[in-house]
């Protein structure tokens, strides 16, 4: 299984930063726009669409208060076999670090959600600091 680690130092208190993370049907808006073109909420599950026009859905595994984590799995992906995401918001110095984590299979999926990822984080940074 490949193991994907992603951080972003953001210069927003964690507070702030979590209240995004965790409004997981807003990702599209509060996250990474222009990433994310649509997030559609069935249930406990959200359906992203990203720019390229991939579309993924999106088990919503937990939404963790006391330590400020979101969990989720991406299911029935043409791309992916196995996934867990699971991203977390830290206190770093003044502001906040997110730290991102993917366990996916097939493995040669990794290059290519590495790189979702870092826009991902990019746009976070961009959004969040805005």
């Amino acid at each position: 299984m490949a193991t994907i680690t992603k951080s972003v130092d953001v210069a927003r208190a964690p507070g702030q930063v979590w209240d995004a993370v965790r409004d997981w049907g807003h990702v599209h808006q509060r996250l990474c726009p222009g990433v994310l073109t649509d997030c559609q909420v069935e249930g406990e599950a959200r359906i992203v669409t990203f720019a390229a026009g991939l579309v993924a859905r999106e088990l919503i595994v937990a939404v963790d208060e006391e330590t400020r984590r979101l969990v989720w799995s991406v299911v029935g992906s043409p791309l992916l076999t196995h996934h867990n995401g699971a991203m977390q918001v830290l206190k770093e110095g003044e502001g906040s670090r997110i730290v991102w984590i993917a366990d996916l299979l097939p493995h040669d999926a990794a290059e290519r959600v590495a790189g979702f990822m870092d826009l991902g984080c990019a746009a976070m940074k961009t959004t969040l600091e805005g």
